[in-house]
């Protein structure tokens, strides 16, 4: 991969965030000639300055995705822009419905706008399983945005953008998700609350999201949403498991910390999906990833949709977390620690939360 990205000047959206700090990690090991990073949170915008501040070739910037001018300016003579920025809790989302609606569909729609203007060569925008048959705000802006990067293929003319989306589920240890929440739990002796117990969900660790967005940088073709194979766990293993390897890190014994079912958030589905019913009739099975075509083919450049290590043109039924066996716990257990999840703070007082 080092060779396709070698001399390549690239832009970051959203850099601050766990995905956007662990593309910049990777990709600096890529040879790139530029990287260009932005992002609207002030604060962690002069610590990764500080983290970066040696290094010649990354230029960081605050800056939000709203301001088109911004992103004309960042993106002018770049070749790949991978935009990560998004608002994507869904609570606070569906209470001030207005922030996802200017950051999540007109903020892609402005990153789509200044990648046109500029002639930068392919823009990738990392979407979530949530915008498959939304139940939310937050589900249905990056929907939305999946199909704005979509649609804007039909503008390309010569060697003009590629535009194509990556799809996530859970990234475990990402800001706000679950595994620092229940860490926190454990950390203070409990309770452990999860919503309910029969709940499942596709996880995958940061390095596997950005794994899939620098794979699809390349692989893409036009308008298509890549998903990864990923695996499925149940909350409930998940939190048992945390609670077996943390609980004595931070003093206490498994079990006297508690795991208490306080129910299913408003809006929140039991199972999620990463590919629904109708798209799996226009779906492509790759050796580690799915693609999913774009519906309105003949709006687009003819496009014959062939890939490296192919596996089949067809997929037999939808990607939803309730279909697909969940991993034991032994096996949930071997999937965290390979992805660092469960290391546990190598000094100071281990009851403060991390």
């Amino acid at each position: 991969m080092s060779n396709f990205w070698r001399g390549l000047s690239v832009l970051i959206t959203g850099a601050c965030g766990t995905v956007g700090q662990e593309l910049m990690r990777q990709l600096i090991c890529q040879g790139p000639a530029e990287i260009i990073a932005i992002d609207n949170n002030e604060t962690e915008v002069f610590f990764l300055s500080e983290m970066y501040r040696e290094t010649a070739n990354v230029r960081i910037y605050l800056g939000d995705v709203r301001d088109k001018q911004k992103l004309l300016q960042v993106s002018e003579g770049v070749d790949v822009v991978i935009h990560v920025a998004a608002l994507k809790h869904v609570i606070l989302c569906e209470q001030s419905p207005r922030d996802p609606l200017q950051t999540n569909i007109l903020g892609t729609q402005n990153v789509v706008e200044a990648a046109i203007e500029n002639g930068v060569k392919r823009v990738i925008f990392t979407s979530s399983d949530k915008a498959v048959n939304p139940t939310n705000v937050m589900g249905t802006s990056k929907l939305m945005g999946e199909r704005l990067i979509t649609a804007a293929n039909s503008f390309r003319r010569g060697s003009g953008p590629i535009f194509a989306s990556t799809r996530f589920g859970n990234v475990l240890g990402s800001r706000g998700s679950v595994i620092p929440i229940f860490r926190q739990q454990i950390a203070r002796g409990g309770p452990v609350t999860i919503t309910d117990r029969g709940m499942t969900r596709f996880v995958m660790t940061v390095t596997e999201a950005v794994r899939l967005v620098m794979d699809s940088v390349f692989m893409a073709q036009g308008g298509e949403v890549f998903v990864t194979k990923m695996p499925v766990a149940r909350i409930s293993d998940l939190a048992v498991v945390m609670i077996a390897e943390l609980a004595p890190a931070y003093g206490y014994d498994p079990k006297d910390i508690v795991i208490q079912e306080i129910g299913a958030k408003p809006g929140e589905k039991q199972y999620e999906e990463l590919m629904s019913e109708e798209e799996i009739r226009r779906t492509l099975e790759l050796e580690r990833y799915f693609a999913v075509i774009p519906a309105f083919k003949t709006v687009y450049k003819s496009i014959a949709y062939d890939y490296e290590g192919m596996v089949s043109r067809s997929v037999g039924r939808a990607y939803n977390s309730a279909h697909e066996a969940a991993l034991s716990p032994d096996q949930l257990r071997d999937y965290l620690k390979q992805g660092g999840l469960l290391d546990v703070p190598a000094s100071g007082d281990v009851r403060t939360p991390m």
